[in-house]
């Protein structure tokens, strides 16, 4: 069975720090492949606490779209896990740049663990066993970040991860399912942190019409308006299916969305 399971629904500092929401990030399954994205604090335990418990050692790669706390502070545990604390080189690991070279959140000695490392850049294809994506343009977010598309069988699906709206975000991501990163629940006018509000959200939903959006990676002025209330409100709004992610949350890739 194809899956997405979110380990966690953390965005920003104050919800990550405090725990509101956990911070494990995506476990993505396609046939015999899977994929941690973004595993943030916590997310080796919320793998082994999974019901069905999420295997580590059963990783094939681990990526991050960059290189901040909540996106990256258990990469180097979970690539210990995924390697059987190093004694079986294997798997791949994709990140921006700046997260292995300048000030890397990846230890150079957990690196020599995996078979590969592939460095995500601009408008590229990557290939992992049954998992096929690629990046579009650098997100405007303070370090070097990207958002991802998937090519999934039998569904397209799309990643929006932090990033200031620009207008040629909406065109960028056009999978029919589309996961987003909603930190703020109103915009700010000149916001120093570059995260999507509801308002950001609501003219990319509008323009790509995807079967199903969900909401995911929740600042605290999200939290405070009840997420799933936001979602059933934008779904009513835009008639098109939205849900906001809660930690543990499992989508069948499979099924009729």
């Amino acid at each position: 069975m194809s899956f997405i399971k979110f380990l966690g629904t953390a965005g920003a500092r104050f919800v990550m720090t405090k725990q509101l929401r956990a911070s494990g990030g995506i476990w993505l399954s396609v046939g015999r492949t899977n994929l941690s994205i973004d595993p943030g604090p916590g997310a080796l335990v919320r793998c082994l606490n999974s019901k069905p418990r999420l295997e580590p050692s059963t990783l094939d790669g681990i990526l991050l779209t960059h290189k901040h706390l909540d996106h990256s502070g258990d990469v180097n545990v979970m690539t210990e896990a995924m390697t059987d604390g190093g004694f079986k080189k294997r798997g791949i690991l994709f990140a921006p740049k700046d997260a292995l070279e300048e000030d890397p959140v990846v230890f150079k000695y957990v690196m020599g663990y995996v078979e590969k490392v592939e460095v995500l850049q601009e408008d590229s294809e990557y290939r992992i066993g049954d998992i096929r994506f690629s990046t579009a343009k650098r997100h405007q977010h303070r370090v070097e970040t990207y958002g991802l598309n998937f090519k999934t069988s039998p569904r397209t699906m799309s990643l929006i991860t932090d990033t200031r709206f620009f207008p040629e975000l909406p065109d960028l991501y056009r999978g029919e399912i589309l996961v987003i990163h909603v930190v703020r629940f109103k915009p700010i006018g000149d916001d120093p942190i570059d995260h999507l509000s509801i308002e950001d959200v609501k003219g990319i939903v509008e323009k790509t019409k995807p079967r199903l959006t969900i909401l995911t990676h929740f600042g605290m002025t999200m939290i405070k308006a009840k997420p799933w209330v936001v979602a059933a409100e934008l779904e009513k709004e835009l008639g098109l299916k939205v849900i906001a992610a809660s930690d543990g949350m499992k989508i069948d890739l499979e099924s009729d969305l």
